[in-house]
């Protein structure tokens, strides 16, 4: 049976833009890029190179033009052991990012990438 979550695919607006955003404002890493014709390319990006799962930013056009009823942005909750640290780290890094969710089940946020999609991260104490 299924052992791992392999890839989460995000449909983003300019994948140049949002390979900066992943890699220089949250600081995941380049895991693979690849050309996929003159106009797009397969971008995989993950929180540390050793990390299995990857987020692959892939060209919202494309994938219009190839099955419309994808693009819809899916829901994707991520973890941090230092949920303060991360808050304030992507707040300096120029992230939109919501208040702080102090709640009985665990503190959390929402941040914004750079095509106004939302995501959350929640502590994880392990």
């Amino acid at each position: 049976m299924i052992n791992k979550v392999g890839k989460v695919t995000v449909y983003v607006n300019d994948q140049e833009q949002a390979k900066d955003f992943w890699v220089n404002k949250i600081n995941f890493v380049l895991k693979f890029e690849q050309q996929m014709g003159p106009d797009a390319s397969w971008i995989e990006v993950a929180p540390s190179k050793d990390e299995f799962t990857t987020l692959v930013l892939y060209s919202k056009s494309l994938m219009e033009k190839q099955n419309p009823t994808k693009v819809s942005h899916p829901s994707i909750l991520f973890s941090t052991t230092d949920i303060e640290s991360t808050y304030e780290k992507m707040k300096q890094n120029g992230v939109i990012v919501a208040e702080m969710l102090r709640m009985p089940f665990g503190t959390m946020f929402t941040f914004k990438d750079q095509d106004g999609n939302e995501y959350l991260v929640r502590e994880d104490k392990g």
